[in-house]
């Protein structure tokens, strides 16, 4: 999951382009005391240039009665005439401009009607997505309409019925990305990117693209201690279900979700291990996870020149993620490495700042992301080599359908700047960001609030980056299996390490 900032917002209404209906009332009250205001009785334009049209108006008239009267010594009556007229028109045209902006300040924000705490919590919910999210067409509909009709038509009677209008309306935008996530799920969420997850302690993938691939998900870990790992889940099993839910048609990003939850509860799980199926229930516990899997692969040459090979499997962005991606680095380099492969398959992102962090390690210099929002380039987030560590030795970086979100950021920079070459198959395709917003009663809204591009001016939404090579057919996703298909020429997954390099 992605989180590129998270805030708190207060149920503050600001002021939108709403004219007060009683505003209308009290100006034609006021006209119709003015007998030469005659002619703006049945002005229809906006509230603003109706003043300026009554102003006018008036002025005018009283300029003309005045020509008319011209003449002679009545020249210097009406001069004194048309100032005191002139000053009584100002006073009246101040006095109903304070009255209108009083009315419009205190009517214009919120319905007539009394709001109960379940309608403040659905407008706190609307005004959230109002101010952030980077499409101010909302679907191509009108968003004040949306909500005034909620909150008449809509039950708000309960927290669910609330939490459901919520969920409808947040429905409309048509955004998988863009969700409410009650209380339970938001600190899930929240703590997922600060290096532990609440849940059964399942790292999952799609599997490896071949005629006989198995339907659903693959297990590519299972956490030390956790839950599943208590239960017997190893690498390599399938997950049918979910909760009585197929996975066969589930992205890993809808599947994670499903796996976390509130701590305590209880998910339903249907897993597949070699010929036998199994069904498990599993209660969802506080899980640390560690980012970063590393190992070095000692490759067959002559002599004390045989390539060694530092391999880092980068799993997800939590915050602890670019320091652990260091060490691995420091520790490979001990060992004398000659290279590194970066492996992002199946990590579906986390925290941007951190892949932010994790590009700069790599990047001497150069742009790594364009921030965009409706009106274009917002941001530019690049790198003057202040932070690298690793700048010089070749790099190859592995993708797959299940590389989203940071994880694609982090690939697309290193692609376009020419620090690496990139394996396997087209990313995922998840070119917006998103800011996590907590709601007053301790739920939350994770809203798109930009997109991205890549260096190369990429946008990425619905495509992915696209890999310069692909992988094998058969390719392991596991550290150890990966250092054999380094070896061993006879193996169907051989990858030979002098062209995973060449650019």
């Amino acid at each position: 999951m992605e989180v590129l900032a998270s805030s708190s917002l207060s149920p503050i209404f600001t002021k939108h382009n709403h004219i007060n209906p009683n505003f209308s009332i009290q100006e034609k009250l006021w006209v119709s005391q003015a007998k030469n205001f005659r002619y703006a009785r049945n002005c229809r334009d906006n509230s603003s240039s109706r003043l300026v049209f009554v102003c006018n108006r008036f002025l005018y008239l009283l300029d003309r009665n005045d020509h008319r009267k011209f003449s002679g010594k009545v020249m210097m009556k009406s001069s004194v005439n048309f100032r005191q007229n002139l000053s009584v028109a100002l006073v009246r045209l101040v006095s109903v401009l304070l009255v209108s902006s009083i009315s419009v300040v205190t009517t214009a924000d919120s319905p007539s009607w009394g709001l109960s705490e379940e309608n403040l919590l659905f407008l706190e919910a609307w005004r959230t997505i109002d101010r952030a999210y980077i499409d101010k067409t909302f679907n191509g509909q009108s968003w004040f309409r949306y909500r005034e009709n909620a909150l008449r038509n809509e039950p708000m009677n309960t927290r669910e019925e609330t939490y459901m209008a919520i969920k409808k309306m947040v429905a409309t935008l048509d955004d998988p990305f863009t969700r409410f996530l009650e209380p339970g799920k938001f600190k899930s969420l929240r703590s997922g990117t600060q290096g532990a997850v609440t849940g059964v302690g399942l790292s999952i993938g799609y599997p490896a693209a071949s005629n006989d691939s198995p339907g659903g998900l693959v297990v590519i870990s299972a956490a030390p201690g956790g839950p599943a790992n208590r239960a017997g889940v190893s690498p390599g099993d399938v997950i049918l279900g979910i909760d009585n839910t197929t996975t066969e048609t589930l992205t890993i990003y809808d599947a994670a979700e499903m796996l976390q939850g509130p701590e305590g509860s209880v998910v339903e799980l249907a897993i597949r291990s070699g010929p036998e199926t199994r069904f498990l229930s599993l209660t969802r516990e506080r899980v640390s996870v560690n980012p970063v899997k590393s190992r070095l692969c000692e490759i067959p040459g002559s002599g004390s020149n045989s390539p060694k090979i530092g391999y880092i499997k980068l799993t997800t962005f939590n915050q602890n993620a670019s320091g652990a991606v260091k060490e691995a680095i420091e520790t490979l380099r001990g060992n004398n490495v000659n290279a590194f492969v970066l492996d992002l398959r199946d990590n579906s992102g986390g925290s941007f700042p951190e892949g932010i962090e994790i590009a700069k390690i790599w990047l001497d210099k150069g742009v790594i992301v364009y921030i965009c929002d409706s009106r274009g380039v917002r941001d530019i987030y690049d790198t003057d080599g202040s932070n690298a560590i690793a700048t010089s030795e070749p790099l190859a970086v592995l993708v797959n359908k299940g590389t989203a979100s940071a994880s694609e950021i982090l690939a697309g920079a290193l692609k376009d700047n020419k620090r690496a070459l990139v394996y396997g198959e087209p990313t995922y395709g998840k070119g917006k960001i998103q800011s996590v917003f907590q709601l007053s009663d301790g739920s939350g809204l994770a809203v798109t609030v930009a997109r991205y591009e890549t260096p190369a001016h990429t946008d990425i939404d619905k495509v992915g980056v696209t890999p310069d090579h692909p992988l094998p057919k058969s390719f392991p996703k596991d550290e150890e299996a990966f250092c054999g298909c380094l070896k061993d020429p006879t193996a169907a997954c051989y990858l030979n390490q002098g062209l995973l390099f060449s650019k």
